[in-house]
């Protein structure tokens, strides 16, 4: 029984990154020694298994053979005689595809290390066109490494429009894509997840609403792909990163601004995509240019966004809808100080309405419908004089 670290672990540690996950891979092993040795197993397709103390996970070495259409038709081996290189063999990237023993010995039989020297994306073997689910893993490894120089090898690229003219991304889950979608999200220039599923043709099947976006103009698709680059320089959050994507969405091909949302409601519906990154999104397509467009003279506009994006009940969701709203700003090249200044002025009249205590409205006599108007104007009231001593400053 041998034991190596495998994949991204030392990927990672090669690269000067920080290591995150260890993944361990157990070669001359079987379940039942495992189990005996305390290992706890999870997952059904393949026997991994929780490390007693580490909470770390070891697969068994492992081989797999395509046994239909789809990412997941696939037989799996685990004989104990199957060797450190086998297992590697089935991987998908040579730089995922190297591994570590026990006195730190690399084992590197695909040339992971070279192409890490190289910044190339490589395949390992022509298996890689077995499972779809691989296109959009590259893309998103794309967005991770991009930032250092890393390209797509042509012949990779080549298997990955294979894989798309072949019609196998239609078999890949709702929730498959949209975890890479997430995960691509997240990562340091997300923006080459797209540009990557572009290049080998794979966007407009999976996405073809962030695809319609080139079919629009290439200066609409360039400014919603610099937008998700600056979302990503302000925030990790990955729903105010989607929203900064989708803002040009509800564009019509006559360019004219529709207030609808039938593109992302039919991207978000049939991704499964959470309804926490939905909800900003659709904030984000309907109120982004009102946001944008507030002069800060009057109060009623004001108000008007604050009711709109529920702002006064949901304050944390209004700051990610204001970031995701500099993003786009900022993507137009427009000054960022005037930005956070038009910012810091909502939040203020933000906590302002906020605190208003209403229950002198109540000692009034106010009901109901009535006490919801004076309310209003109470609001309306409290912004007109901030906004007004402002101005007088200034």
């Amino acid at each position: 029984m041998k034991i190596y670290l495998v994949g991204g672990a030392v990927r990672d540690k090669l690269l000067g990154l920080a290591i995150k996950d260890r993944d361990w891979v157990v070669v001359g092993s079987s379940p039942e020694e495992m189990i005996g040795l305390g290992y706890q197993q999870v997952g059904k397709d393949f026997p991994v298994f929780l490390h007693p103390e580490t909470k770390e996970e070891y697969a068994l070495a492992r081989t797999e053979k395509k046994t239909g259409l789809g990412h997941s038709a696939f037989s799996v081996d685990i004989t104990p005689t199957i060797t450190i290189e086998e297992d590697l063999l089935r991987r998908d990237l040579t730089i995922n595809a190297m591994a570590e023993d026990d006195d730190g010995t690399l084992i590197d039989p695909y040339g992971g290390q070279e192409d890490l020297k190289n910044k190339v994306l490589r395949h390992v073997s022509p298996a890689f066109s077995e499972d779809p689910l691989r296109v959009l893993r590259v893309a998103r490894f794309s967005a991770r490494f991009a930032h250092l120089g890393f390209e797509v090898a042509q012949e990779t690229l080549g298997l990955m429009q294979h894989l798309v003219n072949n019609s196998e991304l239609d078999e890949l889950p709702a929730e498959r894509v949209w975890n890479e979608f997430r995960r691509a999200l997240g990562e340091i220039t997300p923006a080459f997840f797209f540009i990557t599923l572009r290049d080998c043709y794979a966007l407009g099947v999976v996405m073809q609403e962030i695809e319609s976006l080139f079919g629009i103009s290439q200066e609409k698709a360039r400014l919603s792909l610099m937008a998700l680059t600056k979302a990503a320089e302000l925030t990790p959050d990955t729903a105010v990163r989607f929203s900064a994507l989708c803002y040009e969405l509800p564009v019509t091909h006559d360019f004219t601004f529709v207030k609808n949302l039938r593109k992302l409601d039919a991207l978000c519906m049939r991704l499964k995509i959470p309804n926490d990154h939905k909800d900003l999104a659709s904030m984000t397509c309907l109120y982004w240019d009102s946001c944008s467009g507030l002069s800060l003279q009057e109060a009623e506009p004001v108000l008007t966004l604050f009711e709109n994006c529920d702002a006064i009940r949901r304050p944390e969701r209004f700051q990610f809808f204001l970031t995701a709203c500099k993003a786009i700003r900022k993507a137009s090249e427009e000054n960022e100080a005037l930005i956070d200044l038009r910012h810091k002025t909502l939040l203020h009249l933000l906590n302002l309405c906020q605190k208003l205590d209403s229950s002198v409205l109540r000692d009034a006599g106010y009901e109901k419908e009535e006490f919801g108007i004076q309310l209003r104007l109470l609001r309306l009231e409290t912004i007109e004089n901030y906004l007004k001593d402002l101005n007088n400053e200034s």
